[in-house]
């Protein structure tokens, strides 16, 4: 008994693995773990000496924190359903299919150009929906055939397709980064800045190895031909148009630099891009003939997502609105882009809400399962054998983040990234902060830890995602008329492969180059260099210099008063009598006479 009691802790911990294991539903898991664990402790608290701190009225806490701020009244996980249904409404408007034929037309002469505009869109869609379900499917069911058609490597096509997708847990608005804000106590706008390079630095390594691949491996990865370039040329008109565009904002920068201030660039950006878009509304309906049909598809397709992304992020960043309001927003603007592709209807709204319905359900349970199994935990001095367990590895700081880092990569395995960031965030921040990381840095880092769970063989999200779309037996194509082999699970998990290895190269790289995520605290000021001016007020005389007499006959005590100075030592008179000069001080010194 003595032992099980003094070993509560790891012995409650390891239970919870096992019950993860065995498969039952992981918010059950929880809640009857802590449970399970609240009435042994309560039972062999006796036996601790002191190091459980459990009693029966302890249970009436549950209700205050299922009702208190950390689950039912969070203001901050009222985003995660206003993303997902932005997401899911974006993803029936056909915005994919029209980014993936455009700029894949627009990569297409070159080798992996739909590979390259798989990861381009995958970015975008990043930006817009938040969610990899999304993404991973509307470009395994657009993506994957025409990559087939063409005779793109099956596993290469595979695992860009599932990579691409998960960018959506690092590129905000990512639903992880506001689940680990929240677990972290920090803001979800600094997440957001945090996370925003890392995002974009992994991109582009993703695009350097579709470029080296295609230098080591061309057969795998070959041109579009020329009949399936239904836009055909003019990329020399698009640059035109940027240049254009880029012109007019300069222009609209420095007219609007005096009387707007910091935004004035962003303002400026924004009128160039409305002018270059209302110019290729209007050539194309008009047929002006200005721009190329491949440079009017660019800009008509490009620029609503782009909008889209500036209402969501641009106001969060520039503190116009919360992450929450601007998840609001981003709906409103995803019904607005549907209605505009007329594409919204009664059943869109109805699919996207019943999907929204269950992903935040599926969240709010697991959350209210983890507040019952860490009562249970901080009662039995669970985060303290963390903390220690943590702090004690060899190395410091750095080797606290390698640890956790390898725990984190194994856990994936088994564990989506919600499930990680209800149990194990927890117990690794106190441990993290103590050793004076800094949380957002750290919530980043994790952030591209846990986007390898959705690309670990077997058990990856994303991995499951293009397994329901891919063909699973053979079948003839439309366009070419010739039959395609089905793409089977042992290509699509040896296509992840490579792409698990740039992720685990980026959290190193993360490690080595912490201003990547550290730049959301702004430009840092030097004490030294601020100078320090105090006001003066009128009668008075500088700090640190004795005051002018101005030719006035010395005061009580011998220090000269000003001309017209009022006699501080006495009592004010407001018209009445002179006052009354000040009692004699007593002699302290004697005993007291009562007379």
């Amino acid at each position: 008994m003595e032992f099980i009691a003094q070993n509560m802790a790891p012995i409650m911990f390891a239970s919870l693995i096992i019950f993860l294991l065995i498969g039952y539903p992981v918010a059950f898991s929880l809640a009857a773990n802590g449970l399970l664990f609240f009435f042994i402790g309560v039972l062999v608290s006796p036996y601790s000496g002191g190091s459980i701190n459990l009693a029966w009225p302890l249970l009436h806490a549950l209700p205050d924190n299922f009702y208190g701020t950390r689950v039912m009244s969070n203001d901050t996980l009222l985003a995660i359903p206003f993303f997902t249904f932005m997401g899911i409404v974006l993803e029936r408007s056909g915005m994919a299919e029209d980014l993936l034929d455009t700029i894949g037309q627009l990569f297409g002469p070159i080798r992996g150009g739909l590979a390259y505009a798989v990861i381009f869109v995958g970015a975008l869609l990043a930006a817009t929906t938040g969610v990899v379900a999304a993404s991973v499917i509307a470009m395994g069911l657009i993506s994957l055939p025409i990559m087939l058609r063409y005779g793109y490597d099956r596993r290469l096509a595979s695992g860009v397709i599932a990579a691409s997708g998960t960018l959506a847990q690092i590129i905000p608005p990512s639903l992880v980064l506001i689940v680990l804000a929240d677990q972290l106590g920090r803001s979800v706008g600094d997440m957001y800045a945090g996370a925003l390079i890392p995002g974009l630095v992994l991109t582009g390594i993703y695009m350097l190895y579709i470029l080296i691949m295609s230098i080591v491996r061309p057969n795998s990865m070959p041109a579009l031909p020329l009949e399936a370039r239904t836009l055909g040329h003019g990329v020399l008109s698009l640059i035109v148009a940027l240049l254009i565009a880029g012109a007019i904002s300069y222009g609209a920068y420095r007219y609007l630099a005096p009387t707007q201030g910091d935004n004035a660039d962003i303002l400026g950006f924004a009128v160039g891009v409305i002018v270059i878009y209302v110019a290729a509304i209007v050539d194309q309906r008009l047929r002006l003939k200005l721009m190329s049909k491949l440079a009017q598809q660019v800009v008509i397709v490009l620029i609503p997502p782009l909008a889209l992304i500036f209402l969501v992020l641009g106001t969060i960043f520039l503190g116009i609105a919360t992450p929450t309001e601007g998840g609001a927003m981003g709906s409103v603007g995803a019904l607005i882009m549907a209605a505009a592709k007329g594409r919204l209807s009664l059943d869109v709204v109805k699919q996207a809400l019943a999907s929204t319905t269950r992903l935040s359900s599926f969240v709010l349970f697991i959350l209210i399962g983890a507040r019952v199994f860490s009562l249970t935990f901080y009662g039995v001095n669970g985060h303290i054998w963390v903390e220690h367990l943590l702090t004690s590895l060899p190395g410091g700081e750095t080797g606290f983040l390698i640890g956790v880092n390898i725990l984190v990569f194994l856990l994936a395995f088994f564990l989506d990234f919600f499930e990680l960031a209800f149990i194990i965030v927890p117990l690794l921040a106190p441990a993290a902060d103590k050793l004076g990381i800094d949380l957002i840095w750290f919530g980043v880092l994790l952030g591209v830890n846990m986007q390898t769970s959705f690309m670990h063989p077997p058990f990856g999200f994303a991995l499951f995602y293009l397994r329901s779309v891919a063909a699973r037996v053979p079948y003839l194509d439309r366009i070419t008329g010739k039959q395609i082999a089905p793409v089977t699970t042992g290509q699509i998990y040896w296509g992840a492969v490579p792409f698990v290895c740039i992720q685990v190269i980026m959290i190193g790289l993360t490690i080595a180059f912490p201003q990547m995520v550290m730049r959301y605290k702004g430009d840092t000021v030097d004490p030294g260099t601020i100078d320090y001016q105090v006001p003066q007020a009128p009668g008075l005389s500088p700090l640190g210099t004795p005051p002018a007499n101005n030719g006035a006959a010395p005061a009580k005590g011998g220090v000269p008063a000003a001309p017209g100075t009022p006699d501080l030592s006495q009592p004010p008179n407001f018209g009445g009598a002179p006052a009354e000069p000040a009692a004699p001080a007593p002699d302290l010194s004697q005993p007291p006479k009562f007379n």
